[in-house]
């Protein structure tokens, strides 16, 4: 008689029974549709796999010739330009072109005729000479870029609202209550930036604020996506009078927390003769597009908070294009230039500060030596040949009308 319950002894067995008959059900497939099923006592494993084998090769050779098909009719021919600038650039993938890797510039470049071959910074100018080549573009000249730190309060010129035990990386130290300086809006100092740097370019000072090493500095933007407090910008190398504060804090406070810090007092705007120089929320800030990096702005700040990175400028000197007219006198901040009305003026040494500023003035391009120079120069002859050609295309104009 049948015993209902099973042991666990047998329980495995039937396990195995059970495997075994799903194993052996796939001889259905030779059963007739519709027709009835002949049991078997027993099934051909080898014929079953040999099936199986078979089907399972035409299945495959039926996609495979679909897939072939498919990638021949629908296939995208590829400009093979795109591998040849792809070999010539840096493979730094740093993002310093403006394109998420080197791949993308490279059909960027091929394919858009706006993008210039010289945006691989970190491939220099060999780089940028091989892209021109091969795309057939000219070389168009880039003003060089850097990354520039917009904080100086390190750990002796500020103070710090609590002892931070954490991970030392300031992205971490930020979720603590926005970070342990009492400045909110300054340099934790943790190297997360120094970190995240592809070329090396940035070394943190025994300040504990990060250092850029132009040589090294490609202006990837990497630091800049790096740090949680936002106090590194890519800007012009050029530009080297820089306000080295973020706080919107008012004087006081700002005062309280940080040595170096703007205390937006004003005395920059009014001493700035370019109107570079504004302040807004508390903060002065400087337009690169105004400013001639004449550094005044940095002498004349009471906290330090702007950084002249130019210690020692060449000093200026009067040549023989001067006819006298004594601008240059009256816009010296030092009394460094003087002489006779409608005589050549000259310029006394020992007084210049090399600002530049009577250069810019001077309406004659008299005055040579300073650091603005070469552009005020371009200035001046851009200026000239406008005022040619008007006056050419007047003159054009009188005599088509007689």
């Amino acid at each position: 008689m049948f015993d209902s319950k099973i042991t666990g002894e047998k329980k495995p067995v039937l396990f195995l029974i059970a495997a075994a008959s799903l194993l052996f059900c796939s001889s259905a497939v030779y059963a007739g549709v519709g027709g009835g099923v002949d049991a078997r006592e027993s099934v051909n494993l080898i014929d079953v796999l040999k099936f199986t084998a078979v089907f399972l090769l035409g299945i495959s050779a039926i996609f495979g010739v679909g897939l072939a098909f498919a990638a021949k009719k629908f296939a995208v021919q590829e400009d093979p330009r795109i591998d040849q600038v792809s070999e010539c650039l840096a493979h730094a993938h740093c993002g310093a072109c403006g394109f998420a890797g080197c791949r993308q510039y490279a059909e960027a470049v091929v394919l858009n005729p706006d993008i210039a071959p010289n945006l691989c910074t970190p491939g220099g100018k060999a780089s940028a000479e091989a892209v021109a080549k091969i795309t057939g573009k000219e070389i168009t000249q880039l003003e060089p870029k850097i990354a520039r730190v917009f904080c100086n309060g390190g750990k002796s010129k500020s103070t710090r609202r609590f002892i931070y035990e954490g991970i030392k990386d300031c992205k971490a130290a930020v979720l603590a209550s926005g970070g342990d300086k009492s400045c909110i809006y300054g340099c934790l100092g943790y190297g997360t930036c120094f970190r995240a740097c592809p070329f090396d370019a940035i070394t943190m000072s025994d300040e504990n604020i990060p250092v850029i090493n132009p040589a090294k500095c490609t202006a990837c933007g990497s630091c800049v996506k790096a740090c949680p407090k936002k106090i590194i910008e890519i800007l012009p190398l050029s530009k080297e009078v820089l306000v080295t504060c973020r706080s919107k804090d008012k004087g006081a406070a700002t005062k309280k927390n940080c040595l170096v810090g703007c205390i937006a007092c004003g005395i920059c705007v009014k001493v700035c003769p370019f109107d570079a120089v504004s302040i807004s929320s508390d903060l002065a800030s400087i337009d690169v597009n105004k400013c001639k990096v004449c550094g005044l702005c940095a002498a004349k700040c009471p906290t330090n908070a702007i950084v002249d990175n130019i210690p020692v400028r060449p000093k200026a000197f009067i040549n023989e294009k001067c006819t006298g007219c004594g601008i240059c006198a009256k816009v010296c901040p030092v009394n460094a230039a003087s002489g006779e009305r409608k005589e050549r003026h000259v310029i006394d040494q020992n007084k210049c500060i090399g600002c530049g500023i009577c250069t810019a003035k001077c309406p004659s391009l008299a005055i040579e030596g300073t650091i603005n120079y070469a552009e005020i120069a371009l200035e001046f002859e851009a200026k000239k040949a406008a005022r040619e050609k008007a006056k050419a295309e007047k003159a054009e104009e009188g005599v088509a009308s007689v």
